[in-house]
């Protein structure tokens, strides 16, 4: 789930004389925008800061579908509220929307997205990277477009810190301070992966297969309230504004803040996968979750050939390049991966090691995911804070991995 926010955006004066290419994956063999004869009015639903060069790849969409047009507005509540806010009156939201995979299973089952159609499918199997694909499927149907991967790495100050101290979570904090905010699940919850706990089982759809109610979600927990005294660590929800004022000298965040980051930074700017902790007596990668955005289509608008092809055209190789240039999202294109635009950004080489297995886990997409945001963050929080004694430790595990298996 998207506890976060993005980036503020560059310019987007280059923008206008950009022509897209039609297909989602940039071929010359798929058309993707060749769309119906109908004419329709779409609305598209994007993140604020996202509007500005998502007007600019619209316009460049409605130049080759003269019969379409296309109405980009902000989110009402921001991407990370799709669910609620199309939830609301499916009718009347938007054609297509930006939407975090986690909500994804959710949304399906309520009716409000269907599948792609077998064309769409079949494009993203076959040109997007695999755990892209992954990231839009539920129950072995596809149903969003991709467009940028999303997982935490570790910036830092490279006049305080080493690449070589950043590599360890022992050395990290004892040679400088990492800020970090411990009543955020989606920051902090990975480190029950790092212990070795499953959620969800293997592919995050068995709703029976958690395993946090176990030595090693203890071991978890453990480590959560070890960091209360470690003075290398420091609590904060802005954590950016800890490391402006120089109390930090690293923070753990994700992509969509790497252009902050580098202006409080400057050349002190450095980025890395996240580091190696203890837990459980072992020296283990500290693992992010990995999140895949995407642009779904409304199951009730009355476009939806249209608003399919809009939503493979703001996807293609040339949109997710843009949105990597304005806005420091990560493709998943593998055309646009393999762009020397991505090849050369140090924050996209992170990010796209930290996407690798063992480094990260995919967020799953059950319905009861809603359930384990809700509980999850005050079991990190309140074990980091000593509210939740040791003595608890084993029954609240127990009660958390008993709600989020419920059906």
């Amino acid at each position: 789930m998207k506890f976060w926010k993005k980036m503020a955006l560059g310019s987007t004066a280059v923008l206008a004389a950009m022509s897209l290419a039609a297909c989602s994956n940039g071929s010359s063999n798929s058309s993707s925008s060749s769309s119906s004869n109908k004419s329709a009015n779409l609305t598209l639903w994007v993140d604020t800061e996202q509007v500005p060069y998502y007007k600019q790849i619209a316009k460049e969409f409605t130049k080759k579908n003269k019969n379409i047009k296309v109405r980009v507005v902000q989110s009402p509540n921001g991407s990370a509220n799709a669910k609620t806010d199309v939830g609301k009156d499916p009718s009347k939201a938007a054609d297509v929307f930006e939407v975090p995979n986690d909500q994804l299973g959710q949304m399906a089952e309520a009716g409000y997205i269907n599948p792609l159609s077998p064309s769409a499918t079949k494009d993203i199997k076959a040109n997007y990277i695999s755990v892209a694909s992954k990231g839009v499927t539920w129950k072995n149907k596809i149903y969003a477009f991709p467009y940028a991967q999303q997982a935490q790495t570790i910036y830092y100050n490279k006049s305080k810190l080493s690449a070589n101290d950043v590599k360890d979570w022992k050395t990290l904090t004892s040679k400088g301070v990492v800020a970090t905010d411990f009543t955020n699940a989606y920051v902090m919850w990975p480190v029950m992966f790092s212990a070795g706990t499953k959620l969800y089982g293997d592919n995050g759809e068995d709703l029976k297969g958690s395993t946090m109610n176990s030595q090693n979600g203890v071991n978890a927990l453990k480590w959560y309230a070890a960091q209360k005294n470690n003075k290398g660590v420091m609590q904060t929800s802005n954590a950016l504004n800890q490391l402006k004022k120089g109390n930090a000298q690293a923070i753990l965040d994700g992509p969509w803040n790497a252009a902050n980051i580098k202006k409080i930074l400057g050349k002190n700017f450095a980025v890395a996968k996240y580091p190696k902790i203890d837990v459980g007596g072992k020296k283990v990668q500290m693992e992010a979750f990995l999140g895949i955005e995407g642009f779904a289509v409304n199951s009730h608008t009355k476009n939806a050939k249209a608003a399919s092809d809009l939503a493979a055209y703001i996807t293609n190789k040339k949109a997710q390049l843009i949105a990597h240039k304005e806005a420091g999202q990560i493709p998943v294109l593998k055309a646009a991966v393999n762009s020397s635009a991505v090849k050369s950004d140090p924050v996209a080489e992170a990010v796209i090691e930290m996407a690798k297995p063992g480094n990260s886990v995919l967020q799953p997409m059950l319905p009861q995911m809603a359930t384990f945001w809700n509980e999850a963050a005050p079991l990190i929080s309140g074990t980091y804070d000593g509210k939740i004694k040791p003595a608890q430790y084993k029954a609240k595990l127990a009660k958390l991995q008993k709600d989020i298996s419920k059906k």
